[in-house]
């Protein structure tokens, strides 16, 4: 299927051709018939992507500075890689969708096949949405006019914080597609409004929907327009809808609101507030959020937990019935606001357009119907790339998951190797082109049965979100493959005791399959040099461990236990498996203790090994990102070692050992996959044996139980 992608690096555009996207829990699949371009967003997507590097610099001033905290601690060449790589990855562009649904996933109620709907997806032949972001299309409302109604919900939910009454006058500021439509909702409120514009065209639409008019490229006075629209009083509201980088629109409100005037804040401009505006006036300004409550709460949109009527009269959903209500009984026009329309396959027109001189407004661009593109072409699954086809090792992967660590780090570690890369996968088949094509795979999917059933892939890679993990290393063991899967192996001790029952099992049959979890610091370069000089010391060692792990939102879903399983059993794994293997033996007691917070991740962790040593790991989620943010220290023999962030290893007191420092950050990831490679191609011993594998997996599950 086809879909319209932009690159943030040049701001260029694109109609790339990526496999159907799954339908996944909770959400509908649709077929697109028409979307609608919200020229104000995707303008500055596209200006931002053409935008220099000082530009875009100067546009993300906290970006800025979380790129110099990284510099610090990672160095400058990591650093650089992280930044090139995030805007390296294609952004899907829109979010006004119209189509008919043909499948809807699991949890889904209340839409089903058929059904045309609106919805918040993508510029895409097919997309996959959330069900509570999607609603039913009237009968009597049209596609192209049913595009508007993620629009008519972003206008609609500012009025609603405005909470205008009748008869009250309301300065619209910046007459777009929403302001348009703001202009008609208030005036259907009972509502008098004044649009504020520099675009004769777009000032003249506002006319024919019931408003006065300010001209600003005339030369006309906003604030002493608004005063006599109010007869003298001061407007009781004013809703910008303009997208300006100037504090004039802000200002400019303050000045003609009356004392406790309602000041809300839809588009985006500049916001250095005077507190001599606001003052004097008592004057309210907010900002508003998209299409209503709900949105980007994680529960409401991916988990479909709705709020309850009651006390949420108006959710982003409800919000989108009510703008098809407006214009299925008329009360609502957007006929006037459709200015160009454009088939899918000429969208990069489209966008010359909305960068260019040419007045645009509403922009729709259509899809092709059933008869024109049968099911079957749009629902493929997957897409062939330019990838090398020979066999350019005995290791053919496939890649399940395609997220930042997997694109940033572990693909290009495999890929490293000379393995054969046969396939990567991903839920919405964007993620999955994009590292296909970087890294030369031979194919993108988004069906990942697909993998397990192909017999030339014999080994697969899991890099997907941790409640996955242990059911796709089962069906890897069950098809005959080896399977390294990033940490954590598995979310409870149900999941461990599953996946050791089907290794067993692949050993049974004759099968020597290698399970592998992604600990890699115990292959970083300077952790192998700890763990030779500790060969020769017999004496109890006691180890620290300090992790500058930082804060993650408790809404994140990595803290979310029945997704992520938080932060102990999805990452602090890792330092419990590097302790493990500088002992060399079992861990036979642990013990742990929380900072009482929100999130259980500000955590010390004590073990005990079988030979005397002692182990202490303080992950801490409360420090400075500037602060490095791994160190070890190695307490043996009235020596000490002290390794910091895997750049800089120094010793104390070690006979022909004073330090190795290396020119950048090397965590083992290249040598963990050159080690799995390896095993699957020539066969030996596993890198990291099983038992170790399942014995740090379960004490970590017990460690974040027993701090739960």
């Amino acid at each position: 299927m086809k879909q319209i992608l932009q690159s943030l690096k040049t701001g260029e555009t694109e109609v790339a051709e990526i496999p159907c996207p799954v339908v996944m829990h909770r959400q509908v699949l649709i077929r697109s018939t028409v979307s609608l371009v919200s020229v104000g967003t995707e303008r500055m997507l596209v200006e931002f992507g053409k935008a220099g590097w000082i530009e875009k610099a100067r546009q993300q001033p906290d970006k800025v500075r979380m790129v110099l905290d990284k510099i610090k601690t990672d160095g400058l060449m990591p650093t650089v890689e992280t930044v090139f790589n995030k805007l390296d990855q294609p952004l899907p562009l829109g979010y006004c969708n119209v189509g008919v649904v043909m499948e809807t996933g699991s949890g889904v109620s209340g839409f089903a096949p058929g059904d045309r709907v609106a919805s918040n997806g993508k510029h895409a032949e097919v997309v996959s949405v959330p069900a509570n972001l999607c609603a039913r299309i009237p009968p009597l409302v049209s596609d192209e006019e049913a595009a508007f109604t993620v629009i008519g919900a972003i206008a609609l939910q500012g009025i609603r914080l405005v909470q205008p009454t009748l008869g009250e006058a309301v300065v619209v500021t910046g007459l777009g597609l929403i302001g348009l439509v703001a202009v008609q909702l208030l005036r259907a409120h009972g509502c008098r409004v004044l649009g504020i514009d520099l675009d004769a065209e777009k000032l003249a639409l506002a006319r024919e929907f019931g408003a006065e008019v300010v001209n600003l490229a005339a030369g006309e006075d906003p604030v002493a327009a608004a005063q006599a629209f109010a007869r003298g009083r001061g407007v009781d509201a004013v809703l910008i809808t303009a997208s300006t980088k100037s504090n004039a629109p802000v200002h400019q409100a303050a000045l003609m609101s009356r004392k406790r005037g309602r000041i809300v804040l839809v588009g985006v401009t500049g916001l250095e507030l005077s507190r001599a505006d606001f003052f004097e006036k008592e004057l309210t300004f907010q900002v508003s959020c998209s299409y209503g409550p709900g949105r980007y709460d994680t529960n409401y949109e991916e988990k479909g937990q709705d709020y309850p009527v009651g006390y949420v009269r108006w959710t982003e959903q409800r919000n989108f019935e009510a703008v098809l209500d407006m214009l299925s009984d008329g009360r609502l026009n957007v006929q006037p606001l459709i200015s160009h329309r454009f088939p899918i396959d000429a969208s990069e027109d489209a966008y010359a357009l909305i960068g260019g001189a040419e007045p645009a407004l509403g922009i729709l661009l259509r899809y092709p119907t059933p008869a024109e593109k049968p099911e079957v072409e749009v629902r493929r699954t997957s897409v062939r790339l330019a990838g090398s086809h020979a066999a350019a090792g005995a290791a053919a992967l496939g890649f399940i998951g395609s997220g930042n660590y997997a694109t940033a780090v572990l693909i290009p570690a495999f890929k490293a190797t000379g393995a054969r890369l046969k396939v990567v996968a991903s839920n919405g088949g964007v993620s999955g082109l994009h590292a296909g094509r970087k890294y030369g795979f031979e194919a993108s999917t988004t069906d990942t049965d697909s993998i397990f059933a192909d017999p030339q892939v014999n080994a697969v890679v899991i890099t997907t979100r941790h409640d996955s993990h242990a059911a796709l290393v089962c069906q890897a063991l069950a098809a005959g493959k080896h399977v390294f899967v990033e940490k954590p192996l598995a979310m409870n001790h149900e999941e461990l005791a599953a996946i050791e029952q089907a290794h067993a099992i692949a050993v049974a049959t004759g099968r020597s399959l290698v399970v592998m979890v992604g600990f890699n610091r115990r292959f970083s370069p300077q952790v192998q040099k700890i763990r030779s000089l500790l060969e020769g010391t017999r004496a109890p060692k006691a180890f620290v461990m300090t992790v500058n792990a930082g804060a993650i939102p408790s809404e994140h879903w990595t803290q979310d236990l029945a997704v992520g399983g938080g932060r102990i059993i999805g990452e602090g794994c890792h330092f419990i498996d590097l302790l493990r293997f500088l002992a060399g033996v079992e861990i036979t007691a642990h013990h742990s203790v929380r900072l009482q917070a929100a999130t259980a991740d500000t955590v010390t962790i004590q073990l005990a090994f079988a030979d005397g040593s002692i182990g202490t790991i303080h992950y801490f989620a409360n420090g400075s990102k500037s602060y490095p943010k791994e160190r070890l220290e190695v307490f043996a023999a009235g020596r000490v070692l002290q390794l910091d962030n895997f750049r800089k290893l120094t010793g104390f007191g070690w006979p022909g050992f004073t330090k190795m420092n290396l020119w950048r950050q090397d965590k083992g990831q290249r040598n963990c996959a050159g080690m799995f490679v390896n095993v699957v191609e020539k066969g030996g011993f596993t890198p990291i044996p099983l038992a170790e594998v399942l014995e740090v997996s379960r004490i970590s599950i017990e460690v974040a139980a027993n701090l739960r």
